[in-house]
C-alpha cells in the first residue's frame, strides 16, 4: 500500500499543542510512578520526554534508538541502541504509536518498563500503558519538527493532503 492510499487525513500538531499534550500525559503518569528514569524513543520521543522529565523531576534520561520510518513509508524496524536491563522502574516515552512495530521492539528490549505515548492509533494502542490522544489509523500526524508554515487550500476544495 502506498502512502497516498494509507493516509487520507492529516492532523497538524503545533509546538504549543504538543507541550500541552505532553504535560497532560505527565499528569496521568503521576499515578503510575514514581519512576527511576525516563527512556525516550528516538527521535520522536525526545521532545515529549524532555517535557515529561521536567514535570516529573526525572534526571536520569536515556534513549532507545529505533529506525523504522522513511517519511510516510514504514520499513523494517530495528533497534540500533538500547539501555541495559529489563526496564524495571523506567518510563518509556514516545510521540506516537502507529502500527505498533516500534512499540513491539521496544517492549521486547524493556519488558518491565511503563510505556507512554502522547498520540496513539488503534493498531498500536494496545501496546502502550498510557496515551493522551487517539487518532484514526488513516491519519498522518504532522509534528512541529517536520513542518513549516505555508498556505493550505480549504478542505472544501478537495485537496489531497498526501
Amino acid at each position: 500500500m502506498n502512502k497516498a492510499d494509507r493516509y487520507t487525513k492529516t492532523f497538524p500538531i503545533s509546538w504549543e499543542q504538543l507541550h500541552r499534550d505532553a504535560k497532560a500525559l505527565a499528569w496521568r503518569l503521576l499515578e503510575k510512578g514514581p519512576f527511576d528514569g525516563i527512556v525516550a524513543v528516538t527521535r520522536g520521543g525526545l521532545v515529549p520526554a524532555a517535557i515529561i522529565a521536567r514535570e516529573l523531576e526525572l534526571r536520569l534520561i536515556d534513549t532507545i534508538c529505533v529506525v523504522s520510518y522513511d517519511y510516510m513509508e514504514q520499513g523494517a524496524a530495528k533497534v540500533i541502541k538500547a539501555p541495559e536491563g529489563d526496564g524495571e522502574g523506567l518510563l518509556i516515552v514516545e510521540d506516537l504509536t502507529d502500527t505498533g512495530k516500534t512499540a513491539r521492539l521496544v517492549r521486547e528490549k524493556l519488558p518491565k518498563a511503563t510505556f507512554a505515548t502522547v498520540y496513539a492509533k488503534p493498531e498500536g494502542r494496545p501496546l502502550v500503558d498510557l496515551f493522551v490522544t487517539e487518532v484514526s489509523q488513516d491519519t498522518w500526524i504532522l509534528f512541529p519538527w517536520d513542518t513549516e508554515s505555508q498556505f493550505v487550500q480549504p478542505i472544501v476544495n478537495g485537496r489531497k493532503t498526501c
